[in-house]
């Protein structure tokens, strides 16, 4: 994929695409095999090159992975507090900066069970906003939302894209809704990666495989266990 685009990343429960995340961002090694990043192999990264390389990243995570403990600001200052020499006034003029970005204004001292679902995964993607990843990985940012909320967050994603260009990849179950946002669709099955095209070209696959999965059809080549 192209630097800036958004690709989604699709396939059944279990076929390893939250694998590939943690592969890409180095939590994981690859059996065998490269993972190509501005033409390096990041897969062989050690020491201080793999912690510059995770820097780049941002994550939003399947359940947002919000300390209940801590308040909407809090939390999204938290990785300022941790990982920058920002003072204090910095870091508040940064939170504020990315809560109005996502939407929540007026909510930074409410802590999470306080707020709704759509609004937590509003605040994830505001904590991993705030430190200004080149790329930001997606794994299923949407779970737990209703079709409405769902799409909102969706369209709130894209818009932070095009307005910060980074590059992202979702994994999602969202389909065919997704296909409307993204740029590239890769689809996972078997352990591979079956097709990698642009939405219109996914949905005009010819594969039994891919237009199985695709329309939600019970009968064809994947086995529902």
């Amino acid at each position: 994929m192209e630097k800036g685009q958004i690709l989604a990343l699709i396939g059944g429960s279990g076929t390893g695409k939250s694998v590939i995340l943690k592969l890409v961002i180095g939590l994981m090694k690859p059996d065998e095999g490269k993972i190509l990043l501005d033409n390096q192999d990041i897969s062989r990264l050690k020491g201080k090159s793999l912690k510059r390389l995770k820097e780049r990243f941002g994550i939003v995570f399947q359940g947002g992975a919000l300390f209940d403990s801590l308040t909407v600001f809090e939390n999204v200052a938290f990785p300022l507090e941790e990982k920058t020499k920002m003072k204090a006034s910095q870091i508040r003029n940064a939170v504020f900066h990315e809560l109005a970005r996502v939407g929540l204004t007026g909510e930074e001292n409410k802590y999470p069970a306080q707020i709704s679902g759509g609004m937590r995964k509003r605040v994830a993607l505001a904590r991993c906003l705030v430190m200004h990843p080149e790329i930001v990985l997606f794994d299923e940012p949407t779970t737990g939302l209703d079709p409405l909320t769902g799409k909102a967050v969706h369209n709130l994603i894209r818009a932070c894209q095009k307005n910060l260009n980074f590059t992202a990849i979702i994994v999602t179950h969202e389909v065919p809704g997704i296909f409307s946002m993204v740029d590239r669709v890769a689809m996972l099955y078997d352990g591979k990666i079956l097709a990698a095209d642009t939405p219109e070209e996914i949905k005009g696959s010819k594969d039994p495989v891919i237009h199985q999965f695709i329309h939600a059809e019970l009968e064809g080549p994947i086995v529902i266990k």
